[in-house]
């Protein structure tokens, strides 16, 4: 379709829970974010990732706050790796917020990678230790980032554990304490489903796995993002202030 005389905009999902740590943060003028992850966080070709576009968002409501984004993604990567590398990469930095982009490459790479990729259940297990990790050892709230909605995970091969996926992401968050979801999977869906956004648009037009988000959608995302954290922030701050 992409007529915008016909477009039902799609807008963020919200959180389910506030974010007391990253309002605090803010509050106190020095906020510390790390995004973890695979080739979405750390960037892929000539497209910005999302870190540095949602530094930029977040600086527009708070201009007084000196928001710090540290950027630990490594492309290809996947839970249980990435859970390895907690205690330098994310631990040390002793942050307000933890945003960890997981879940796509148990899912669409290959097995007959060398080495293979983590199985469903590695990565399943790895994103539960990470949080528990996150909880005991931070005082950081946490967002979980699941899959993109493109074809390479949309195939008949792929789909049913890509769907799987998300849905254990989802159970895994509102299992621990203090987790949310920023559920990309579904705000993608909705961009195509509702908005009518082909993958022609919302792909990478020079990646022919056709997996890496374009431009565009990596905006449309990042500003989704944004707008949760900011409905979390404001909830986190009235929750404050109703109990005072």
């Amino acid at each position: 379709m992409d007529n915008p005389s016909q477009i039902i905009p799609v807008g963020p999902i919200p959180f389910e829970r506030d974010l007391p740590y990253f309002a605090r943060g803010i509050t106190s003028g020095r906020p510390k974010i790390v995004a973890i992850g695979s080739s979405t966080t750390a960037g892929e070709g000539n497209i910005k990732p999302y870190p540095d576009r949602l530094l930029s968002l977040l600086q527009i409501p708070y201009p007084n706050a000196k928001i710090t984004m540290i950027n630990a993604g490594i492309g290809g990567q996947e839970a249980p790796i990435e859970l390895e590398r907690f205690d330098t990469d994310v631990i040390a930095e002793k942050p307000d917020l933890v945003i960890w982009q997981v879940g796509t490459n148990a899912v669409w790479q290959s097995p007959d990678l060398k080495p293979p990729p983590p199985t469903f259940d590695k990565t399943v297990n790895a994103i539960q230790d990470g949080l528990i990790k996150l909880r005991n050892e931070t005082r950081a709230d946490v967002i979980l980032m699941d899959l993109q909605y493109v074809p390479a995970v949309l195939t008949p091969a792929k789909k049913g554990k890509a769907i799987a996926m998300v849905k254990a992401i989802s159970k895994l968050a509102a299992d621990a304490e203090g987790v949310n979801v920023f559920r990309r999977f579904e705000f993608m869906e909705g961009l195509y489903e509702v908005e009518g956004i082909s993958f022609d648009r919302m792909v990478d037009p020079g990646d022919e796995t056709r997996l890496h988000q374009s431009d565009w959608v990596t905006d449309r995302v990042t500003k989704a993002l944004n707008g949760a954290i900011v409905a979390g922030v404001n909830k986190a701050w009235s929750s404050v202030a109703n109990a005072s």
